[in-house]
């Protein structure tokens, strides 16, 4: 992180974590890793440990009218995430705060495209069970989801959700059309991709793919998403038949 420049307005990730060493991970690695040393985006680690509370800097207590585990204290949180706010719009649009939450709104790459085209995003990284609802409700806190499964904390799906944002960012990937192409960016699973040799363990790349004609090419393309798509994801192929009217 400290090899790292930050160009005049680069889009800009804080996390609030209890382990921001664990920050960048997988995000400093390639294309996203050299996007974030040349300073095409930034990332800001809060580590939420110093603003606890008392000779230990608790961050957590046990759940109002009992249970098993332990909730993270709003007057913490509420410390950490005014500090991640200075100097960001409050408006959610331009300056997204996001809450890892196994019962959010599943993570689409819509939201991911959202994101990117905002100037930056907070992103609170929760543990143990939960945290306390009085910090979601005060600063409007926007719950995301990865699937329907619990992580230990929020640090992986803040990587991943981070991931799948940095590079939409222009100048990221270096090729605006390869986003443009991907599964779910027109609501449909990527078709087959196919590379040399030609063929391969006596299988062989279609001869469509081969034929120069890109206008055929195009069409198997497309055929070939909708396949998939209607075999693996049905859920996204009835959404798919809606928007086609």
């Amino acid at each position: 992180m400290a090899d790292t420049r930050r160009l005049h307005g680069a889009w800009c990730a804080k996390i609030v974590t209890l382990f921001p060493e664990v920050f960048p991970g997988v995000l400093g690695a390639s294309l996203t890793g050299r996007a974030l040393k040349d300073g095409l985006w930034a990332l800001e680690p809060i580590g939420l440990r110093s603003f606890g509370t008392g000779r230990h800097r608790q961050v957590d207590d046990t759940p109002a009218g009992g249970g098993a585990g332990l909730v993270m204290r709003p007057d913490v949180l509420g410390r950490a995430l005014s500090m991640a706010a200075k100097g960001t719009p409050d408006d959610p649009a331009r300056w997204p705060r996001v809450y890892l939450s196994p019962r959010g709104k599943p993570f689409t790459q819509a939201d991911a495209q959202r994101f990117a085209r905002a100037e930056g995003m907070t992103l609170l990284c929760g543990r143990f069970e939960g945290v306390d609802e009085r910090v979601i409700e005060e600063f409007g806190l926007e719950e995301i989801s990865l699937g329907d499964f619990v992580l230990t904390g929020g640090e992986i799906a803040a990587q991943a959700v981070l991931d799948a944002t940095v590079r939409l960012i222009p100048g990221v990937l270096g090729n605006a059309a390869s986003t443009e192409e991907e599964s779910f960016s027109d609501g449909l699973l990527e078709h087959p991709q196919y590379t040399k040799p030609a063929e391969w363990k006596g299988r062989k790349i279609p001869d469509v793919l081969l034929s120069g004609h890109h206008g055929e090419i195009e069409k198997w393309r497309r055929a070939e998403a909708e396949r998939l798509t209607r075999a693996r994801r049905p859920d996204l192929w009835a959404d798919y038949q809606k928007r086609k009217g």
